[in-house]
Protein backbone atom coordinates (compact mmCIF):
# COMPACT_ATOMS: atom_id res chain seq x y z
CA UNK A 1 0.00 0.00 0.00
CA UNK A 2 2.79 2.35 0.95
CA UNK A 3 4.57 1.56 -2.33
CA UNK A 4 1.44 2.30 -4.32
CA UNK A 5 1.00 5.65 -2.58
CA UNK A 6 4.65 6.49 -3.17
CA UNK A 7 4.34 5.57 -6.88
CA UNK A 8 1.29 7.76 -7.37
CA UNK A 9 3.06 10.65 -5.68
CA UNK A 10 6.12 10.17 -7.86
CA UNK A 11 3.92 10.11 -11.00
CA UNK A 12 2.13 13.29 -9.97
CA UNK A 13 5.41 15.04 -9.37
CA UNK A 14 6.70 13.96 -12.76
CA UNK A 15 3.49 15.20 -14.43
CA UNK A 16 3.72 18.53 -12.63
CA UNK A 17 7.36 18.81 -13.64
CA UNK A 18 6.52 18.09 -17.29
CA UNK A 19 3.72 20.68 -17.26
CA UNK A 20 6.06 23.19 -15.68
CA UNK A 21 8.71 22.46 -18.30
CA UNK A 22 6.16 22.90 -21.10
CA UNK A 23 4.95 26.18 -19.53
CA UNK A 24 8.52 27.46 -19.20
CA UNK A 25 9.35 26.38 -22.76
CA UNK A 26 6.29 28.11 -24.17
CA UNK A 27 6.88 31.25 -22.14
CA UNK A 28 10.53 31.32 -23.10
CA UNK A 29 10.36 30.43 -26.80
CA UNK A 30 6.79 30.72 -28.25
CA UNK A 31 6.96 33.95 -30.19
CA UNK A 32 4.13 34.87 -32.54
CA UNK A 33 4.37 33.76 -36.18
CA UNK A 34 4.97 36.24 -38.99
CA UNK A 35 1.83 38.33 -39.67
CA UNK A 36 0.48 38.30 -43.20
CA UNK A 37 0.48 41.74 -44.84
CA UNK A 38 -1.54 42.83 -47.89
CA UNK A 39 -1.22 46.31 -49.43
CA UNK A 40 -3.51 47.22 -52.33
CA UNK A 41 -3.70 50.50 -54.23
CA UNK A 42 -6.92 51.58 -55.89
CA UNK A 43 -4.99 53.46 -58.59
CA UNK A 44 -1.84 52.78 -60.64
CA UNK A 45 0.11 55.40 -58.70
CA UNK A 46 -0.14 58.23 -56.17
CA UNK A 47 -1.99 61.37 -57.27
CA UNK A 48 -4.29 63.70 -55.39
CA UNK A 49 -6.09 61.04 -53.35
CA UNK A 50 -5.13 57.44 -53.99
CA UNK A 51 -7.09 54.90 -51.90
CA UNK A 52 -4.82 52.39 -50.14
CA UNK A 53 -6.23 49.27 -48.47
CA UNK A 54 -4.06 47.44 -45.95
CA UNK A 55 -4.93 44.11 -44.33
CA UNK A 56 -2.74 42.52 -41.62
CA UNK A 57 -3.56 39.20 -39.96
CA UNK A 58 -2.00 36.90 -37.36
CA UNK A 59 -4.56 34.43 -35.98
CA UNK A 60 -2.40 32.49 -33.47
CA UNK A 61 -1.24 34.93 -30.80
CA UNK A 62 -2.79 37.97 -32.42
CA UNK A 63 -1.46 41.28 -33.63
CA UNK A 64 0.92 43.30 -31.45
CA UNK A 65 1.68 46.65 -33.11
CA UNK A 66 1.47 48.14 -36.60
CA UNK A 67 2.95 51.18 -38.30
CA UNK A 68 2.11 52.41 -41.78
CA UNK A 69 4.62 54.75 -43.38
CA UNK A 70 4.94 56.72 -46.59
CA UNK A 71 8.56 56.96 -47.68
CA UNK A 72 9.97 59.17 -50.39
CA UNK A 73 13.72 59.70 -50.48
CA UNK A 74 14.84 60.30 -46.91
CA UNK A 75 11.47 61.65 -45.80
CA UNK A 76 9.31 59.22 -43.80
CA UNK A 77 5.71 60.14 -42.93
CA UNK A 78 3.68 58.12 -40.47
CA UNK A 79 0.26 57.40 -41.97
CA UNK A 80 -1.24 55.22 -39.24
CA UNK A 81 -0.27 53.23 -36.17
CA UNK A 82 -2.04 50.86 -33.81
CA UNK A 83 -1.20 48.76 -30.76
CA UNK A 84 -2.89 45.51 -29.69
CA UNK A 85 -2.72 43.07 -26.77
CA UNK A 86 -1.77 39.55 -27.91
CA UNK A 87 -2.38 36.47 -25.78
CA UNK A 88 0.48 35.23 -23.56
CA UNK A 89 3.00 32.72 -24.96
CA UNK A 90 1.50 29.85 -22.94
CA UNK A 91 -2.08 30.60 -23.92
CA UNK A 92 -4.03 28.98 -26.76
CA UNK A 93 -7.32 30.74 -26.12
CA UNK A 94 -8.48 34.18 -25.10
CA UNK A 95 -9.29 37.54 -26.67
CA UNK A 96 -6.90 38.79 -29.34
CA UNK A 97 -6.99 40.84 -32.53
CA UNK A 98 -6.52 38.32 -35.30
CA UNK A 99 -6.95 40.78 -38.19
CA UNK A 100 -7.12 44.51 -38.83
CA UNK A 101 -7.77 46.64 -41.91
CA UNK A 102 -6.85 50.21 -42.82
CA UNK A 103 -8.44 52.32 -45.55
CA UNK A 104 -6.22 55.33 -46.26
CA UNK A 105 -6.10 58.10 -48.85
CA UNK A 106 -2.58 59.06 -49.87
CA UNK A 107 -1.69 61.94 -52.16
CA UNK A 108 -1.08 65.63 -52.56
CA UNK A 109 -4.39 66.46 -50.84
CA UNK A 110 -3.45 64.50 -47.70
CA UNK A 111 0.36 64.78 -47.40
CA UNK A 112 2.58 67.83 -47.25
CA UNK A 113 5.80 68.12 -49.27
CA UNK A 114 4.95 65.15 -51.48
CA UNK A 115 6.91 65.18 -54.75
CA UNK A 116 6.76 63.46 -58.09
CA UNK A 117 8.87 60.33 -58.34
CA UNK A 118 9.23 56.90 -56.71
CA UNK A 119 7.61 56.30 -53.32
CA UNK A 120 6.96 53.40 -50.98
CA UNK A 121 4.02 52.49 -48.77
CA UNK A 122 5.56 50.45 -45.92
CA UNK A 123 3.74 48.39 -43.29
CA UNK A 124 5.74 47.29 -40.21
CA UNK A 125 4.05 44.59 -38.12
CA UNK A 126 5.60 43.53 -34.81
CA UNK A 127 5.53 39.88 -33.77
CA UNK A 128 4.36 38.83 -30.32
CA UNK A 129 7.49 38.19 -28.16
CA UNK A 130 8.25 35.49 -25.60
CA UNK A 131 10.48 35.67 -22.48
CA UNK A 132 13.60 34.94 -24.44
CA UNK A 133 12.65 35.73 -28.04
CA UNK A 134 12.08 39.17 -29.49
CA UNK A 135 11.79 38.48 -33.23
CA UNK A 136 12.28 41.19 -35.82
CA UNK A 137 9.08 42.81 -37.14
CA UNK A 138 7.68 41.82 -40.51
CA UNK A 139 7.80 44.49 -43.21
CA UNK A 140 5.54 44.70 -46.26
CA UNK A 141 6.07 47.26 -49.02
CA UNK A 142 4.28 48.63 -52.04
CA UNK A 143 6.62 50.48 -54.38
CA UNK A 144 4.72 53.01 -56.48
CA UNK A 145 5.10 56.29 -58.39
CA UNK A 146 3.88 59.77 -57.49
CA UNK A 147 2.42 61.75 -60.40
CA UNK A 148 0.98 65.19 -59.69
CA UNK A 149 0.87 66.97 -63.05
CA UNK A 150 -2.63 67.15 -64.57
CA UNK A 151 -3.18 66.51 -68.27
CA UNK A 152 -2.44 69.36 -70.62
CA UNK A 153 -5.56 70.99 -72.05
CA UNK A 154 -6.29 73.88 -74.38
CA UNK A 155 -9.58 75.30 -75.66
CA UNK A 156 -9.37 75.93 -79.43
CA UNK A 157 -12.79 77.33 -80.24
CA UNK A 158 -13.73 80.94 -79.51
CA UNK A 159 -16.87 83.07 -79.34
CA UNK A 160 -18.47 80.68 -76.88
CA UNK A 161 -21.69 82.44 -76.01
CA UNK A 162 -24.15 80.53 -73.88
CA UNK A 163 -27.51 81.38 -72.32
CA UNK A 164 -28.80 79.98 -69.04
CA UNK A 165 -30.78 76.86 -69.94
CA UNK A 166 -29.16 76.76 -73.38
CA UNK A 167 -26.47 74.79 -75.19
CA UNK A 168 -23.13 75.37 -76.88
CA UNK A 169 -20.09 73.49 -78.22
CA UNK A 170 -16.37 73.66 -77.47
CA UNK A 171 -13.42 72.23 -79.39
CA UNK A 172 -10.21 71.54 -77.48
CA UNK A 173 -7.09 69.39 -77.20
CA UNK A 174 -5.93 67.21 -74.30
CA UNK A 175 -2.68 65.46 -73.48
CA UNK A 176 -2.16 61.72 -73.70
CA UNK A 177 -2.51 61.22 -69.93
CA UNK A 178 -6.19 62.23 -69.93
CA UNK A 179 -8.68 59.43 -69.31
CA UNK A 180 -11.75 61.64 -68.83
CA UNK A 181 -12.42 65.02 -70.36
CA UNK A 182 -15.36 67.26 -71.07
CA UNK A 183 -17.33 70.10 -69.52
CA UNK A 184 -18.37 70.30 -65.87
CA UNK A 185 -21.40 72.54 -65.46
CA UNK A 186 -22.48 72.67 -61.84
CA UNK A 187 -23.47 69.09 -60.98
CA UNK A 188 -23.76 68.05 -64.64
CA UNK A 189 -21.04 66.35 -66.68
CA UNK A 190 -20.89 66.62 -70.48
CA UNK A 191 -18.28 64.20 -71.87
CA UNK A 192 -15.92 65.01 -74.70
CA UNK A 193 -15.60 62.96 -77.90
CA UNK A 194 -13.02 62.69 -80.67
CA UNK A 195 -13.79 65.31 -83.30
CA UNK A 196 -14.76 63.34 -86.43
CA UNK A 197 -12.17 63.70 -89.18
CA UNK A 198 -9.59 65.44 -86.95
CA UNK A 199 -6.40 64.20 -85.31
CA UNK A 200 -6.55 62.00 -82.20
CA UNK A 201 -5.92 64.84 -79.72
CA UNK A 202 -8.64 67.18 -81.03
CA UNK A 203 -11.92 66.72 -79.22
CA UNK A 204 -15.29 68.41 -78.78
CA UNK A 205 -18.12 68.52 -76.27
CA UNK A 206 -21.72 69.57 -76.59
CA UNK A 207 -22.64 71.12 -73.27
CA UNK A 208 -25.41 73.08 -71.59
CA UNK A 209 -25.63 75.75 -68.96
CA UNK A 210 -28.14 74.25 -66.48
CA UNK A 211 -31.37 76.22 -66.20
CA UNK A 212 -30.92 76.51 -62.40
CA UNK A 213 -27.21 77.39 -62.32
CA UNK A 214 -26.52 81.03 -61.38
CA UNK A 215 -22.74 80.86 -60.77
CA UNK A 216 -20.94 82.51 -63.68
CA UNK A 217 -17.83 80.45 -62.87
CA UNK A 218 -19.76 77.20 -62.67
CA UNK A 219 -18.94 75.93 -66.17
CA UNK A 220 -15.39 74.81 -66.95
CA UNK A 221 -13.51 72.55 -69.32
CA UNK A 222 -11.86 69.70 -67.43
CA UNK A 223 -9.50 66.79 -68.03
CA UNK A 224 -8.55 64.11 -65.49
CA UNK A 225 -5.82 61.45 -65.58
CA UNK A 226 -5.92 57.93 -64.15
CA UNK A 227 -4.76 59.21 -60.73
CA UNK A 228 -7.36 61.94 -60.36
CA UNK A 229 -5.06 64.85 -61.28
CA UNK A 230 -7.29 67.40 -62.92
CA UNK A 231 -6.87 70.32 -65.28
CA UNK A 232 -9.60 72.95 -65.28
CA UNK A 233 -9.88 75.68 -67.92
CA UNK A 234 -12.25 78.63 -68.15
CA UNK A 235 -13.51 79.00 -71.72
CA UNK A 236 -16.88 80.83 -71.71
CA UNK A 237 -16.66 84.16 -73.54
CA UNK A 238 -20.15 85.39 -72.72
CA UNK A 239 -22.89 84.18 -70.40
CA UNK A 240 -26.45 85.51 -70.58
CA UNK A 241 -28.64 85.02 -67.58
CA UNK A 242 -32.24 84.11 -68.31
CA UNK A 243 -34.42 84.38 -65.20
CA UNK A 244 -37.22 81.81 -65.15
CA UNK A 245 -40.84 82.79 -65.29
CA UNK A 246 -43.19 81.92 -62.46
CA UNK A 247 -46.56 80.30 -62.81
CA UNK A 248 -49.32 78.99 -60.53
CA UNK A 249 -51.24 75.75 -61.04
CA UNK A 250 -54.52 75.31 -59.17
CA UNK A 251 -55.24 71.69 -58.36
CA UNK A 252 -58.86 70.53 -58.35
CA UNK A 253 -60.31 67.33 -56.97
CA UNK A 254 -61.68 66.50 -60.39
CA UNK A 255 -58.27 66.81 -62.05
CA UNK A 256 -56.57 64.64 -59.43
CA UNK A 257 -59.34 62.03 -59.59
CA UNK A 258 -58.78 61.81 -63.35
CA UNK A 259 -54.97 61.66 -63.57
CA UNK A 260 -53.82 60.04 -60.31
CA UNK A 261 -55.50 56.60 -60.60
CA UNK A 262 -54.38 56.20 -64.21
CA UNK A 263 -50.75 56.99 -63.40
CA UNK A 264 -50.71 54.73 -60.33
CA UNK A 265 -52.25 51.88 -62.32
CA UNK A 266 -49.38 52.14 -64.83
CA UNK A 267 -46.74 52.61 -62.11
CA UNK A 268 -47.11 49.71 -59.63
CA UNK A 269 -43.98 50.70 -57.70
CA UNK A 270 -45.84 53.75 -56.36
CA UNK A 271 -47.43 53.14 -52.95
CA UNK A 272 -50.84 54.50 -52.08
CA UNK A 273 -50.35 57.52 -49.78
CA UNK A 274 -53.90 57.47 -48.50
CA UNK A 275 -55.48 60.42 -50.35
CA UNK A 276 -55.67 61.78 -53.90
CA UNK A 277 -53.65 64.87 -52.90
CA UNK A 278 -50.84 62.91 -51.25
CA UNK A 279 -50.74 60.52 -54.21
CA UNK A 280 -50.57 63.49 -56.57
CA UNK A 281 -47.68 65.03 -54.61
CA UNK A 282 -45.80 61.70 -54.70
CA UNK A 283 -46.28 61.57 -58.47
CA UNK A 284 -45.32 65.20 -59.01
CA UNK A 285 -42.22 64.88 -56.80
CA UNK A 286 -40.95 61.33 -56.30
CA UNK A 287 -42.04 59.92 -59.67
CA UNK A 288 -40.78 63.03 -61.48
CA UNK A 289 -37.32 62.41 -59.97
CA UNK A 290 -37.41 58.77 -61.05
CA UNK A 291 -38.38 59.76 -64.58
CA UNK A 292 -35.54 62.28 -64.70
CA UNK A 293 -33.07 59.62 -63.51
CA UNK A 294 -34.27 57.30 -66.30
CA UNK A 295 -33.61 60.03 -68.87
CA UNK A 296 -30.03 60.34 -67.59
CA UNK A 297 -29.63 56.57 -67.90
CA UNK A 298 -30.95 56.64 -71.46
CA UNK A 299 -28.51 59.43 -72.34
CA UNK A 300 -25.62 57.19 -71.26
CA UNK A 301 -26.66 54.82 -74.08
CA UNK A 302 -26.62 57.56 -76.71
CA UNK A 303 -24.65 56.75 -79.86
CA UNK A 304 -21.58 58.97 -80.52
CA UNK A 305 -22.80 59.99 -83.96
CA UNK A 306 -24.63 62.91 -85.54
CA UNK A 307 -27.85 61.37 -86.84
CA UNK A 308 -29.15 64.74 -87.94
CA UNK A 309 -28.01 67.47 -90.34
CA UNK A 310 -30.98 69.89 -90.41
CA UNK A 311 -32.67 72.09 -87.82
CA UNK A 312 -35.17 70.47 -85.45
CA UNK A 313 -38.87 70.69 -86.27
CA UNK A 314 -41.41 72.38 -84.05
CA UNK A 315 -44.93 70.96 -83.78
CA UNK A 316 -46.99 72.22 -86.72
CA UNK A 317 -49.62 74.92 -86.16
CA UNK A 318 -49.14 74.68 -82.41
CA UNK A 319 -49.91 77.27 -79.77
CA UNK A 320 -47.29 77.63 -77.04
CA UNK A 321 -48.96 77.03 -73.68
CA UNK A 322 -45.90 77.39 -71.41
CA UNK A 323 -42.28 78.51 -71.43
CA UNK A 324 -39.13 76.51 -70.71
CA UNK A 325 -38.14 76.16 -67.03
CA UNK A 326 -41.23 77.84 -65.64
CA UNK A 327 -41.15 77.76 -61.86
CA UNK A 328 -44.57 76.40 -60.94
CA UNK A 329 -46.32 76.76 -57.61
CA UNK A 330 -49.11 74.26 -57.04
CA UNK A 331 -52.13 75.44 -55.04
CA UNK A 332 -54.87 73.32 -53.49
CA UNK A 333 -57.85 74.93 -51.78
CA UNK A 334 -55.99 78.24 -51.75
CA UNK A 335 -52.75 77.02 -50.11
CA UNK A 336 -49.38 76.12 -51.58
CA UNK A 337 -48.73 72.35 -51.60
CA UNK A 338 -45.78 71.91 -54.00
CA UNK A 339 -43.20 73.57 -56.25
CA UNK A 340 -41.67 72.10 -59.39
CA UNK A 341 -39.86 73.31 -62.52
CA UNK A 342 -41.62 72.71 -65.84
CA UNK A 343 -38.76 71.71 -68.12
CA UNK A 344 -40.19 71.82 -71.62
CA UNK A 345 -42.79 73.41 -73.86
CA UNK A 346 -46.49 72.61 -73.81
CA UNK A 347 -47.71 72.80 -77.41
CA UNK A 348 -51.33 72.40 -78.49
CA UNK A 349 -53.17 72.45 -81.81
CA UNK A 350 -56.11 70.14 -82.56
CA UNK A 351 -57.25 67.15 -80.57
CA UNK A 352 -55.22 63.98 -81.31
CA UNK A 353 -52.89 65.92 -83.62
CA UNK A 354 -50.13 64.09 -85.45
CA UNK A 355 -46.80 64.35 -83.63
CA UNK A 356 -43.76 64.39 -85.88
CA UNK A 357 -40.17 63.51 -85.02
CA UNK A 358 -38.17 66.69 -84.63
CA UNK A 359 -35.17 65.12 -86.38
CA UNK A 360 -33.44 61.92 -87.43
CA UNK A 361 -32.54 59.47 -84.71
CA UNK A 362 -33.26 56.20 -82.95
CA UNK A 363 -36.21 55.60 -80.60
CA UNK A 364 -34.87 54.98 -77.09
CA UNK A 365 -38.23 54.84 -75.27
CA UNK A 366 -41.78 54.31 -76.50
CA UNK A 367 -44.12 53.44 -73.63
CA UNK A 368 -46.06 54.77 -70.68
CA UNK A 369 -43.55 56.87 -68.77
CA UNK A 370 -44.70 58.26 -65.43
CA UNK A 371 -45.63 61.93 -65.38
CA UNK A 372 -45.30 62.07 -69.19
CA UNK A 373 -47.92 59.40 -69.80
CA UNK A 374 -47.49 57.78 -73.21
CA UNK A 375 -44.12 59.10 -74.33
CA UNK A 376 -41.43 58.74 -76.97
CA UNK A 377 -37.75 59.60 -76.50
CA UNK A 378 -35.46 59.82 -79.55
CA UNK A 379 -31.66 59.69 -79.47
CA UNK A 380 -30.11 62.14 -81.94
CA UNK A 381 -26.52 61.22 -81.06
CA UNK A 382 -23.80 62.48 -78.71
CA UNK A 383 -26.21 62.60 -75.75
CA UNK A 384 -28.80 64.81 -77.48
CA UNK A 385 -32.39 63.55 -77.14
CA UNK A 386 -35.93 64.82 -77.73
CA UNK A 387 -38.95 63.87 -75.61
CA UNK A 388 -42.62 63.81 -76.64
CA UNK A 389 -45.08 63.40 -73.75
CA UNK A 390 -48.82 63.03 -72.99
CA UNK A 391 -49.52 61.18 -76.25
CA UNK A 392 -52.88 59.49 -76.77
CA UNK A 393 -51.22 56.85 -78.94
CA UNK A 394 -47.73 55.73 -79.97
CA UNK A 395 -46.97 54.48 -83.48
CA UNK A 396 -43.25 53.65 -83.24
CA UNK A 397 -41.19 50.97 -81.47
CA UNK A 398 -38.06 51.17 -79.35
CA UNK A 399 -34.78 50.82 -81.33
CA UNK A 400 -36.59 51.93 -84.49
CA UNK A 401 -34.70 54.33 -86.76
CA UNK A 402 -36.63 57.55 -87.30
CA UNK A 403 -36.44 60.20 -89.99
CA UNK A 404 -37.22 63.87 -89.50
CA UNK A 405 -40.99 64.38 -89.83
CA UNK A 406 -41.98 60.74 -89.22
CA UNK A 407 -45.21 60.38 -87.24
CA UNK A 408 -44.52 59.16 -83.71
CA UNK A 409 -48.13 59.15 -82.47
CA UNK A 410 -50.89 61.57 -81.62
CA UNK A 411 -51.25 64.22 -78.94
CA UNK A 412 -53.33 63.45 -75.87
CA UNK A 413 -53.81 64.02 -72.15
CA UNK A 414 -52.06 61.02 -70.56
CA UNK A 415 -49.84 61.43 -67.49
CA UNK A 416 -49.94 64.77 -65.64
CA UNK A 417 -51.80 66.61 -68.39
CA UNK A 418 -54.75 68.92 -67.89
CA UNK A 419 -55.85 68.68 -71.53
CA UNK A 420 -54.84 67.48 -74.99
CA UNK A 421 -51.38 68.79 -75.86
CA UNK A 422 -47.76 67.80 -76.49
CA UNK A 423 -45.08 68.21 -73.84
CA UNK A 424 -41.87 68.63 -75.86
CA UNK A 425 -38.36 69.13 -74.63
CA UNK A 426 -34.77 68.64 -75.73
CA UNK A 427 -32.28 66.97 -73.40
CA UNK A 428 -28.50 66.94 -73.40
CA UNK A 429 -27.08 64.02 -71.40
CA UNK A 430 -30.36 63.93 -69.50
CA UNK A 431 -30.47 67.66 -68.69
CA UNK A 432 -33.54 69.44 -70.13
CA UNK A 433 -32.47 72.38 -72.32
CA UNK A 434 -34.31 75.14 -74.15
CA UNK A 435 -35.76 73.67 -77.40
CA UNK A 436 -35.95 77.05 -79.13
CA UNK A 437 -32.25 76.96 -79.93
CA UNK A 438 -32.58 73.63 -81.73
CA UNK A 439 -35.57 74.90 -83.72
CA UNK A 440 -33.39 77.77 -85.00
CA UNK A 441 -31.16 76.96 -87.98
CA UNK A 442 -29.19 80.20 -87.56
CA UNK A 443 -28.36 79.31 -83.95
CA UNK A 444 -27.14 75.84 -85.00
CA UNK A 445 -25.00 77.40 -87.74
CA UNK A 446 -23.48 80.09 -85.52
CA UNK A 447 -23.05 78.18 -82.27
CA UNK A 448 -22.25 74.67 -83.47
CA UNK A 449 -21.31 74.41 -87.14
CA UNK A 450 -18.77 77.27 -87.04
CA UNK A 451 -16.93 75.36 -84.31
CA UNK A 452 -17.35 71.78 -85.51
CA UNK A 453 -16.92 72.46 -89.22
CA UNK A 454 -17.31 69.48 -91.53
CA UNK A 455 -17.75 67.19 -88.52
CA UNK A 456 -21.38 68.37 -88.53
CA UNK A 457 -22.51 68.41 -92.19
CA UNK A 458 -25.41 70.79 -91.57
CA UNK A 459 -27.94 71.77 -94.23
CA UNK A 460 -29.66 75.10 -93.66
Amino acid sequence: MRRERSGRLRGSLILILLVALVFVALAAFRAGPAPEISIESGLPGIGRRTPIRIVVSEPQRGLTALRVEFTQGERVTLLASESYLPIEPWQFWGERTRKDEFALEVGSDTLEQIQEGPATIRVIADRAPSWLRYPEPIVGELVTEVRLRPPTMQALSSFTYVTQGGCEAVVYTVGDSSVKDGVQAGDWWFPGYPLPGADDRRRFALFAWPYDLEDRNGVRLQATDDLGNQASVSFIDKFTRRPPRTDSIRLSDGFMERVVPAIMAQTPELRDQGSPLQNYLAINGELRKRNNATLVELAAQSVPQFFWNRRFLQMRNAKVMSDFADQRTYLYQGREVDRQDHLGFDLASTRAAEIQAANNGVVMLARYFGIYGNAVVIDHGYGLMSLYGHLSSISVDERQEIQRGDVLGRSGATGLAGGDHLHFTMLLHGLPVDPREWWDGHWIQDRLVLKLGDSLPFEK
